[in-house]
This record gives C-alpha cells, structure tokens and sequence, in this order.
C-alpha cells in the first residue's frame, strides 16, 4: 500500500485550470520528484499534498485513508518556493513555532544535525527579517525539517543555498530517506534530481512518469521538444 497517494487532484484560479487530475502515489522511503516548467503547475501541487491550499476535486490519502488538512499537517514538513518565515521573530523562535513535538522534547530537536549543519545555532537570535536570502532558505528548510517529519514536501529546496551548503543538504535528505524518510520534491537541479526513485514531468495540469536517471540537459530537451520551454 502506497503512504502517500493523490487521485485525481483538481485546482483553478479564476478561469484557470491549474491542476487537471493529477494522480500519483509514493510509497515509503521513495523520493518522487516533479520537473516541468515554470508556471505548469508544481507549486500549487506541492501546496495542495501539503495542506496549505485546498483543492476544488480529487483526494489526498496517506496510508490507503483519506487525509484532511489536521491529518497532513501531522506528520508532513513543508518547504515552498517562497518564504513562510515570521521576520519580527527570531531563529529561535521561528523553528519553535513550527516545531509539532512535545516541550520536553525541544531541546533534543534543536540540538539535533540540522540546527548545526545549516549554520543557524550562530544566529540563534538574530530576527529572521535580517537574515540574508540564504540563511532565510537555510532556516525554512530547518522548520520543515526540526521535528524530524515523516514526509517531507520540498519545493526548489536549494534555491539561494551556495554550493556547500547544497551539498550539505543532499546529503542529511539522503540519510533521511535511508531511514525510512520519504519525499515529493519539486526541482530543476541535477543533485536534487539524483534523489528521485521516480520522476514525473508536469505539463497541461496533469503529470505523466519518465525515466528517473534523466539527466539535466535530457530533461530540458524533452521539455523543449514538448514545446514547454
């Protein structure tokens, strides 16, 4: 039985048709990855499976029930493209209001590889508002991930991350997945892409599946040859 399924997901803005019937499953410890270009959809697909946009038709299940936004919010972490971050607060108190553990267990979570690895115990109580782009991306991905969720929802995670930190990143979702971990991710990069178990291309509001070991400059041709770039 596959964790995490999407039948025949609907969305429109207005007169348009954004998601056409979208349908795709992951089972546990996969990573799924949608490429496509911008504009064909993944964002508002990746917000939907995460919970923070509501679809006009289709379901959400997670491990064969139907799952509402409660249910999805429990055990999913969520990056968008954009920035969820609250700038009046601090880092400290950024990933305190996204952390869904016990009390008990905070200390544990912030001490924990990805509060160190991003760098962001040396900014612990700086204002997220005066961050730098990259620390912002550096403290979103630590709010989705501080309360060590069982499905991750990534949308372009290393977007404004520098190299090493890209780096760094690949290699704590690789471990994730290795335990068990599993993940939708939406991306154009070649090393996030190298995580994907499968791949699925975006286009007319629906997502059909392609060979997973697709490199950049093939996917990009495939787009193109689609007349989507």
């Amino acid at each position: 039985m596959a964790m995490v399924e999407a039948r025949d997901i609907q969305k429109a803005f207005g007169r348009k048709k954004v998601l056409s019937g979208v349908s795709f499953f992951i089972e546990k410890g996969q990573c799924v990855g949608i490429a496509g270009a911008n504009g064909c959809g993944k964002s508002t697909l990746l917000s939907v499976m995460a919970g923070a946009v509501r679809p006009d038709g289709g379901q959400i299940l997670y491990d064969g029930k139907p799952a509402g936004r409660q249910a999805i919010y429990s055990i999913t972490g969520y990056v968008p493209q954009g920035n969820p971050l609250l700038p009046e607060l601090s880092v400290k108190d950024n990933l305190r209001l996204w952390f869904k553990g016990r009390t008990k267990e905070w200390k544990v979570s912030a001490d924990s590889g990805i509060v160190p690895m991003l760098g962001l115990d040396t900014v612990w109580k700086t204002a997220a508002g005066k961050l730098s782009g990259g620390m912002k991306r550096r403290l979103t991905l630590a709010c989705a991930l501080i309360s060590h969720p069982q499905f991750l929802i990534l949308d372009e995670p290393g977007a404004a991350l520098d190299v090493v930190c890209k780096e760094e990143m690949l290699q704590y979702l690789r471990d994730y997945m290795e335990h068990g971990g599993t993940m939708l991710l939406a991306s154009h990069e070649e090393g996030e892409l190298a995580l994907c178990s499968r791949l699925f291309i975006m286009e007319e509001g629906t997502v059909r599946e392609t060979d997973a070991g697709l490199g950049i400059r093939q996917l990009a041709s495939m787009l193109n040859s689609h007349g989507h770039i």
